[in-house]
């Protein structure tokens, strides 16, 4: 039995790494297609994410969700994420519509983007759609049962919906992305280093009633690891722009180290750790709903990992303050 017991933590831990490697595998696969052919790709990603995450949620509710209300919400929570990614293609790609730049005289403008107007629409009709099942299915519909039922509708599509806003971003789309999904797994990682280096030194929980394993000092971790990713990912992001078209070094690498790259630099670790405050926010607020319904994941779909709810609750609070920081820089600076 004493055997038995390290061989089994082995393989739980070669099944999470493995799970881990495939999970990077597709994420940068995606991400490649995002950059070499068309965001679109990654929108699909997106969309897949959507329709896997919201049958988890409407799966942890059980039969507190009527069959209708589960159709209704599935519909809908694909369309979200959908009607964005093709509306903004057609504005953007198709039409040639891009935001006015800062100062910029709006009578010259081509034309307005209107993807995120009509992406409000769909939620409004999917809203719509499932109050209108109080009167037509009346007996079988409860209030109760269409809070829920609104619950999926909203988490997780709206906020993947912010993921595909970064993703459309018409410049920082790719950084956008690096800050979700690179910036996360370093969160993660120094925040359970930290909980077990200093975790019995420092034993205060950060949140007791919701996640007992969670520390504060591992929160700091989190923190810190936010900061050291936006670190490297400033230096992968800004060093590609001293090779040229070969891949060879061109100009003098100290032209990273300018003033400028110095406050851009602090741009970046500012947003690393604010978002990895968020991320950490977004890890919880999942360990929430799922102490509340009274299940451990939200799913099995990744060995070790549980569902892709399990896997995406931190990177979808990451995306809104990236989201915002991003947009609020184009439209200050350009």
């Amino acid at each position: 039995m004493e055997t038995e017991q390290p061989a089994r933590k082995m393989s739980e831990f070669n099944i999470r790494l493995l799970t881990g490697i495939v999970w990077c595998t597709v994420l940068l696969g995606f991400y490649a297609l995002k950059l070499f052919v068309s965001d679109l790709f990654f929108d699909a990603l997106l969309v897949l994410f959507a329709v896997i995450g919201t049958y988890e949620m409407l799966r942890a509710f059980g039969d507190k969700v009527t069959n209708q209300q589960r159709v209704i919400v599935m519909t809908f929570a694909a369309l979200l994420v959908t009607t964005y990614a093709v509306s903004d293609f057609i504005f953007s790609d198709i039409l040639g519509i891009t935001a006015p730049q800062p100062g910029a005289n709006p009578s010259t403008s081509p034309g307005r983007n209107y993807s995120i107007f009509i992406t409000s629409g769909v939620f409004i009709a999917g809203l719509a759609a499932l109050l209108s099942l109080l009167v037509f299915r009346h007996e079988a519909t409860s209030l109760e049962s269409t809070g829920y039922a609104l619950f999926a509708l909203v988490y997780p599509s709206n906020f993947l919906v912010v993921l595909a806003v970064c993703n459309h971003l018409e410049i920082y789309s790719e950084l956008a992305l690096m800050f979700v999904f690179v910036l996360c797994p370093f969160v993660d990682s120094f925040a359970l280093l930290f909980g077990k280096w200093f975790g019995k030194k420092f034993p205060k929980k950060m949140a007791p009633h919701v996640s007992p394993k969670k520390t504060v000092v591992g929160g700091l971790g989190g923190l810190f690891g936010g900061a050291l990713g936006a670190t490297v990912i400033f230096f992968c992001y800004y060093g590609l722009t001293l090779l040229d078209g070969t891949g060879v070094l061109h100009g003098q690498l100290g032209g990273i180290f300018t003033l400028s790259s110095w406050l851009e630099a602090l741009f970046f670790i500012g947003l690393g750790i604010f978002t990895a405050a968020f991320s950490q926010l977004g890890d919880l607020a999942e360990s929430a709903i799922k102490r509340k319904i009274g299940i451990k994941d939200m799913g099995n779909l990744l060995p070790g990992h549980g569902g892709i709810l399990d896997r995406i609750d931190s990177s979808l609070y990451a995306g809104l303050i990236v989201c915002l920081v991003m947009v609020a820089r184009i439209m200050i600076f350009g």
